[in-house]
């Protein structure tokens, strides 16, 4: 099922105001399994109704799988996770082709076996713990929405969303996300520790004699509905024009601020403007506005841009980090009055 089909079923001022409304209930869903990180909790919705995937960056231990878990049980979505281990391959991830055989006519043929990969919601545990080759395949799947095996192309299922984590590159045994497949995710999301009183509320919930049950409030299609709603947020000419600049600014040249020129290496490229209007109008839908905002844009610049600049040796020298770079952007370059 397409979006725009999805759309036109839901058409109309009162289909887009239950389907806002039921977005409200699944932030109210997934709080009832996921104690605190709110601001990733939005930043994975944001990667939802856009449309994209999304990394997460953080140590063991912070809820990640248990949050696209209850995001699965919330949507009733197929949820599926895999753990990169240096060992996996592949077919491991994508899928094989087994030989069978007709016992009536004694033929023999084969048949493709789909992989883990073929799911709604795809959590990719680990993704720098495995070699290029076997991040490499997942990195195209998630580009073309496709799995093409023996000459023959298999369509993975709508809405397909990947939500791959990732160690802190100082820990041993990792292998880097080469710049352009990073490129291919629409948002870098951190993940830190909880609060003291966070921390305190999930040890209560986990360790008593029922744990959260996560109800189902949203079907697949009111997903896709969603996702068409996005492309229909107003985003001004004047905030086209200076995420243009922003992204442009990312570059190091003549014209970039001097934050750039001394930290950066290589900036963001042309699909970095594209998420950040994109995830912007997003923002928006999820508050309940039919307009982005210039504090939509803001909040999701480091989200977007954090992963596609490449640092300089100077910036690694002075401890400066990619949000470093984003702030001095937003400083040099300030938001219209739209």
């Amino acid at each position: 099922m397409n979006t725009k089909a999805v759309a036109d079923e839901v058409g109309g001022e009162a289909g887009l105001q239950a389907l806002l409304a039921r977005l409200g209930e699944l932030r109210g869903a997934i709080a009832q399994a996921i104690v605190g990180q709110d601001e990733v909790v939005e930043q994975l919705l944001i990667g939802l109704l856009a449309g994209g995937h999304c990394l997460l960056e953080g140590v063991p231990g912070l809820g990640k799988t248990l949050l696209v878990r209850s995001l699965g049980q919330a949507l009733e979505l197929q949820f599926r996770r895999v753990q990169f281990t240096p060992d996996l391959m592949p077919s491991d991830l994508l899928g094989t082709e087994l030989l069978e055989e007709d016992h009536g006519t004694g033929h023999r043929h084969f048949r493709f076996q789909p992989g883990p990969i073929f799911t709604h919601l795809l959590l990719a545990d680990e993704l720098n713990r495995t070699p290029p080759k076997t991040q490499a395949a997942l990195l195209e799947a998630m580009q073309e929405r496709t799995v093409s095996y023996a000459g023959v192309t298999h369509a993975l299922p709508a809405p397909f969303f990947v939500l791959a984590t990732q160690n802190p590159l100082e820990q041993a045994g990792t292998y880097p996300l080469p710049e352009a497949q990073l490129d291919r995710f629409l948002l870098h999301i951190r993940v830190g520790y909880p609060s003291e009183n966070e921390e305190h509320d999930i040890l209560r919930q986990t360790t008593g004699s029922r744990g959260a049950q996560v109800p189902r409030v949203m079907h697949g299609a009111d997903l896709l509905a969603l996702q068409a709603r996005v492309r229909e947020v107003h985003l001004s000419e004047d905030l086209l024009r200076w995420i243009t600049r922003l992204v442009r600014a990312s570059r190091p040249g003549d014209g970039a601020p001097a934050e750039v020129r001394q930290w950066v290496k290589w900036g963001a490229g042309p699909r970095a403007g594209q998420s950040l209007a994109l995830a912007s109008k997003a923002r928006a839908l999820l508050h309940g506005r039919l307009a982005a905002t210039r504090e939509d844009v803001i909040a999701l610049a480091a989200p977007v841009m954090r992963h596609r600049l490449l640092l300089s040796f100077a910036a690694e020298a002075e401890s400066r980090s990619a949000d470093d770079v984003v702030a001095a952007l937003l400083r040099a370059l300030p938001a219209p009055d739209a």
